[in-house]
C-alpha cells in the first residue's frame, strides 16, 4: 500500500488508514501526513518526533514509536533494525535491502535485485522466512595522507 500526500487529498489518508484497520485519528492522520507525503523515507522515531514538533504537532515521542509500531503491524511500514540501539521506519514495505551511511547514520535503498542470498537454512517447523534484511554499511573514502 503505497500512498503519495503530496498528489492526493487528506481523505486518502483517511482511506488508507481505514483499509490497514486503523482508526485515522488526529495524531494518526499528522504522522501519517509527515510520513506519505512525498517519496519513500527512512525515519527514526526522533526524526519523525522532531519533524512532527516542528509542524506544530503536539504530539509525545511515545505517541510516534507507539504510531510507528501500528503502521508497522498494519502493513504500512516495515522495520529496519540498525545494531540493535537503532530502529528505522521505512515507507517503502517492499523487499530490498539497504545501504547505513555510517557518518551520519543515514539509509539508502539499494537499487534492484543487486543482491542475492544463497544458503538461508531450512526455517524451523510451522515456520517460513518473511524477508532477509541486508545492511551494507558506508565510510567516505579517504585520500591516504589527508
Amino acid at each position: 500500500m503505497e500512498y503519495q500526500a503530496q498528489d492526493k487529498p487528506e481523505s486518502d489518508l483517511v482511506q488508507l488508514l481505514r483499509r490497514a484497520g486503523l482508526r485515522p485519528t488526529r495524531q494518526r492522520l499528522a504522522l501519517g501526513s509527515l510520513l506519505f507525503g512525498g517519496e519513500d523515507r527512512h525515519v527514526t522515531a526522533e526524526m519523525l518526533h522532531a519533524e512532527a514538533v516542528a509542524a506544530g504537532e503536539r504530539v509525545s515521542l511515545a505517541t510516534v514509536y507507539n504510531t510507528l509500531h501500528q503502521f508497522k503491524r498494519a502493513g504500512l511500514l516495515r522495520e529496519i533494525a540498525v545494531d540493535g540501539t537503532k530502529a528505522y521506519f521505512d515507507t517503502n514495505t517492499s523487499n530490498h535491502n539497504h545501504f547505513l551511511v555510517e557518518t551520519d547514520g543515514r539509509l539508502i535503498d539499494i537499487p534492484g535485485n543487486s543482491i542475492t542470498i544463497d544458503g538461508l537454512p531450512e526455517p524451523p517447523e510451522g515456520m517460513r522466512i518473511s524477508h532477509v534484511d541486508v545492511v551494507v554499511r558506508l565510510v567516505p573514502v579517504t585520500v591516504e595522507g589527508k
